[in-house]
């Protein structure tokens, strides 16, 4: 048996049939580097043995009575992969489209809480020749890093290899019973108000510091203070999809010719770019820029357990700047001020008062503000959630195929209809998109923008870069102390933050 902490909890509190908190994820695969071949029950019956002894594949909820606090996993006595792993194929041709329709469908398909919270789709009839897997994952049970180690199970580096990692030896659990459960609760309760006390003081500390920050503009973006676009409203229980690939070189090589610059900051600049540049073309161009809410890993830094372990940021994402170069030292310089204001807040801050989550109390406020359609009208919280997860930096074999490209996929909320997550790997960045089908009609509109916008701010870097130091004859001494006097190109300055 294993409590759900405030924060993993409050992911189950928080959904409703329209708003879906599980992270979904898009795995391009090549089935002709499997040795034996591809065969749909071959590939299952591995995909079983490899996931034998993880415990989030085999694990479940048991609601403590009463609703007193939040509930605890339990084995899953009767796991049966065939409720989890499902073959399907798409329509012809095959093609891209057809991928994005039928993964927004799935999407949008609420997991069954009687079960362990996750299922996988192998998607045969691609045009390609690939096969596509779509993987579904309750957010109580796995935040972006813990999401991606998950999948590490069933990765090798080699064809033949044996996984990453290796499940580990399964131990019988007892389950608990209500009375004990009940019992817990109780207790649990007794000590929150203890809690409260002890977070009372470093809380206040933490607003009296954002406050002296705001005032000195080195604060992070402010939520409340996005402006309303068309993705910003009550939101509905389809989904719409879209991936794209841009190239993870060229982001670097702009990070390495801007001083301070990071990967993560050229990644926002271009997600601001595309933004821009959708919004532009649909006359709807926001005079302000738009706010993000980015999730943030405290792994290893917070002391505390539970399957998410993140604190979240608020970045502007110059969206109201045309010049792509200007942007990036925008973003820049904010993703700076966000990461000392983060750095001033402890990492467990989120997940402590978390655990004051009530289920009745949450649920209600969704049921609310959905059915009053609040997110149609007031401040907007921020405009969408981008996510950075890191990928791996070489080849992996997903049951023996190649990974082609992996695309995550993180929840939507009302008022925050768009949600943008990248991942890296080899050479690319893979962009995954997803929205609500009502608000976000056709996200591919979207993400064809980023490899143009990826273009604009690479031609943009390259007059800025040094150019090479030119070779002086040794016989004209004068000539070398001529060229050493010649100013160089002065790069932008950048921040050193790296948030993602």
């Amino acid at each position: 048996m294993e409590r759900l902490s405030g924060l993993d909890a409050s992911f189950l509190y928080l959904e409703t049939s329209s708003q879906l908190l599980h992270v979904c994820g898009v795995i391009l695969l090549d089935p002709d580097t499997i040795p034996d071949g591809y065969r749909y029950e071959t590939f299952k019956a591995e995909l079983e043995r490899r996931i034998s002894g993880v415990p989030m594949f085999h694990r479940k909820l048991k609601q403590v009575p009463l609703g007193i606090d939040h509930p605890v996993w339990v084995a899953a006595d009767d796991f049966d992969i065939d409720r989890h792993v499902h073959r399907m194929a798409l329509p012809s041709p095959g093609g891209d489209a057809e991928l994005a329709d039928l993964c927004g469908h799935i999407a949008g398909i609420p997991l069954d809480r009687s079960r362990p919270l996750w299922e996988f789709f192998v998607i045969e009839g691609l045009e390609s020749g690939k096969i596509a897997v779509f993987t579904k994952m309750h957010h109580s049970t796995v935040d972006g890093v813990s999401g991606a180690n998950a999948i590490s199970y069933m990765c090798s580096l080699e064809p033949d290899a044996p996984p990453l990692e290796s499940a580990p030896k399964r131990h019988e659990q007892r389950e608990p019973g209500d009375t004990e459960l009940f019992a817990r609760g109780v207790v649990a309760n007794l000590t929150k108000p203890v809690l409260a006390a002890k977070l009372v003081a470093p809380t206040a500390g933490v607003l009296t510091r954002t406050i002296s920050r705001a005032r000195s503009g080195t604060a992070m973006a402010a939520p409340l203070t996005a402006p309303r676009t068309s993705f910003n409203g009550t939101i509905t229980g389809h989904r719409s999809i879209a991936i794209e690939d841009i190239s993870l070189e060229k982001i670097k090589e702009i990070k390495n010719a801007v001083e301070g610059a990071t990967v993560n900051d050229v990644v926002i600049t271009v997600c601001g770019g595309a933004l821009r540049r959708y919004l532009e073309e649909r006359d709807e161009l926001p005079t302000s820029s738009l706010v993000a809410s980015v999730p943030v890993s405290v792994r290893g830094k917070s002391k505390k357990s539970g399957s998410n372990q993140v604190s979240t940021i608020f970045s502007r994402l110059g969206t109201d700047v045309a010049d792509p170069l200007e942007r990036l030292a925008q973003v820049s310089e904010g993703n700076t001020n966000a990461k000392d204001h983060h750095k001033a807040i402890p990492a467990h801050t989120l997940q402590d008062w978390a655990e004051f989550a009530a289920p009745r109390t949450f649920g209600l406020a969704v049921r609310v503000v959905s059915s009053l359609k609040l997110a149609d009208s007031g401040p907007v919280i921020h405009n969408l959630v981008i996510s950075n997860v890191p990928g791996p930096p070489v080849p992996l074999f997903f049951m023996g195929a190649k990974i082609e490209g992996l695309y995550p996929l993180g929840p939507i909320f009302h008022g925050a209809g768009l949600n943008i997550t990248v991942m890296s790997s080899e050479t690319k960045m893979h962009v995954g998109v997803i929205g609500c089908r009502e608000l976000v009609p056709q996200p591919w509109k979207l993400t064809e923008k980023f490899p143009e916008e990826l273009d604009a701010l690479y031609a943009a870097v390259k007059p800025a870069k040094k150019a090479p130091a030119k070779k002086t004859p040794a016989k004209k001494p004068a000539a070398k102390k001529a060229a050493a006097k010649k100013p160089a190109k002065r790069a932008a300055r950048r921040n050193p933050a790296d948030i993602g």
